[in-house]
């Protein structure tokens, strides 16, 4: 008898036994003597019995799976996010089914309604940066789809969310940069309607602003894709540098806007940090080896998905509907290298 071929219905032949006593000894119902409980895990044991998760969650109407939807899994922060959900998916016998948009509305809707029509127990969501329009989410949660969101979280719908704390990260990023004596900061970042834009941004004008120096919308520049289209970055990098006042340091507000951004400075021939400093939201394990070394805000990437991936088994397993929804903000770190 092959392992992945055995069932219950084995054990109970090979025992003489109901389906449903084995049922209930291997659970360990107090309805079954202790002498045939076991005996039938005994058996069970021998020849290698594993329940099937997906089999159990059918009977209790629920597949045992969970979707998760983000923009791009070669997006260091979001592998280390996957890495934290599937830790925790896994120990609750849940399967993951991992999505990209590529940053695309269209993929992200039609994503979303192929879940729901798989039957998924849950979604962990980060919106793509054409999302403005969020309405696929909310129809799929009022038909009693769980819902949690991550990183790029969307205020109008009422569910559990799990963010960095990128205010505080933007704020001690370009306070460190003031630090080391520069004045003309720009910012690149991503689409303007985003959480973490709104919030990184508004960390960038209160360092600013803390220390005196102006807020001009010329040092802001904004990337439709976050950087996916290495050409946005480009554009956004040569406005700044045609200035009549260069910036002399910039903060850019995602992995592959601080990866791009160093990426062309370097083929420019600019010396970083010497005529131009750098600090960057990123999560690349490579920082450290770039060249120059690269000061960086890192996110708590695992705890987050950790934590969103908590939450959702909570909404899926809870026998009441749940009103009461958390924001749960966890703090960055800013780990200063060369580059800055």
């Amino acid at each position: 008898m092959k392992s992945g071929t055995i069932t219950i219905k084995d054990i109970s032949k090979a025992l003489g036994l109901s389906v449903s006593t084995v049922s209930k000894a291997l659970r360990g119902s107090h309805e079954i003597s202790a002498e045939t409980q076991s005996l039938v895990k005994e058996y069970a044991g021998r020849i290698n019995y594993k329940p099937n998760p997906i089999a159990q969650g059918l009977r209790k109407g629920k597949s045992k799976s969970i979707a998760v939807i983000v923009p791009n899994i070669d997006n260091n922060f979001f592998s280390q996010v996957i890495n934290g959900i599937e830790s925790i998916a896994h120990k609750k016998d849940y399967n993951v089914i991992i999505t990209q948009t590529h940053e695309s509305y269209e993929r992200e809707v039609l994503t979303t309604q192929h879940h729901f029509s798989r039957s998924v127990d849950g979604l962990i969501v980060s919106i793509s940066a054409e999302s403005e329009n969020v309405d696929h989410f909310e129809e799929v949660q009022n038909k009693g789809l769980p819902v949690v969101f991550f990183d790029r979280v969307p205020d109008k719908i009422k569910t559990h969310k799990v963010i960095a704390n990128n205010l505080q990260g933007a704020f001690e990023a370009t306070q460190h940069l003031i630090q080391q004596g520069h004045r003309h900061i720009a910012h690149i970042t991503s689409s303007d309607f985003l959480s973490i834009t709104a919030e990184r941004l508004e960390g960038y004008i209160r360092a600013l602003e803390v220390n005196g120096l102006p807020v001009e919308d010329q040092y802001i520049k904004y990337c439709a894709h976050g950087g996916m289209i290495k050409e946005e970055t480009y554009d956004a990098l040569h406005e700044l540098l045609a200035l009549k006042n260069k910036p002399d340091a910039i903060l850019t507000a995602s992995d592959r806007l601080s990866t791009t951004t160093l990426s062309i400075l370097t083929q420019l021939k600019m010396n970083v940090p010497g005529e131009i400093a750098l600090v960057g939201f990123t999560n690349t394990i490579s920082a450290d080896i770039f060249n120059p070394p690269f000061s960086a805000v890192v996110q708590p990437a695992f705890e987050i998905g950790k934590t969103a991936t908590e939450l959702l088994v909570q909404l899926i397993e809870s026998k009441r509907p749940i009103s009461n929804f958390e924001k749960r903000v966890l703090n960055t770190e800013l780990i200063i290298r060369k580059s800055s």
